[in-house]
């Protein structure tokens, strides 16, 4: 088992005990956002850093906004 600790911008994300380590460009999906992994630094035998890039995050709320005022067709 390895430790792998999770970092976005130097931010630290989550750290997990996973059997494999992730490779570069593998997609990860970390507490519902799905992001790829940028580089992978190992630290000791069985340690890992992952450093990760999120997709943005789109406002729901703002879209819905727009589409608010429209008057729907009966």
């Amino acid at each position: 088992m390895y430790a792998i600790h999770y970092y976005e911008n130097k931010t630290y994300v989550l750290n997990r005990a996973c059997r494999t380590v992730p490779s570069i460009n593998d997609i990860v999906k970390i507490k519902g956002r799905t992001g790829k992994v940028i580089s992978v630094l190992m630290i000791r035998e069985n340690v890992y850093h992952a450093f990760v890039e999120f997709e943005p995050v789109v406002d729901k709320s703002k879209t819905a906004a727009k589409d608010f005022g429209k008057k729907k067709k009966r």
